[in-house]
């Protein structure tokens, strides 16, 4: 008879988990990569300070009022 203690085998490595934490990875590196590029855009299309903007409005004349004439006698 031995007295060596005897040794549990390990549990073969999980596969799926290493697998599915680099693909949790990959998606995180992509979807902060598409939030930068977003961001550059929304950056870049905004006008920069201290540029004078121009609006072109063309104003119309009002309506002339009808006028109204009242006429008193002196009695």
């Amino acid at each position: 008879m031995s007295t060596e203690p005897q040794r549990r085998p390990r549990p073969p490595r999980r596969r799926r988990l290493r697998r599915g934490r680099l693909l949790v990875g990959a998606a995180l590196l992509i979807v902060v990569f598409l939030l930068g590029i977003a961001f550059g855009q929304a950056l870049h299309d905004n006008p920069k300070p201290g540029e004078s903007t121009t609006f072109v409005r063309t104003f119309f004349p009002l309506a002339p009022k009808t006028t109204v004439t009242v006429t008193t006698s002196q009695h």
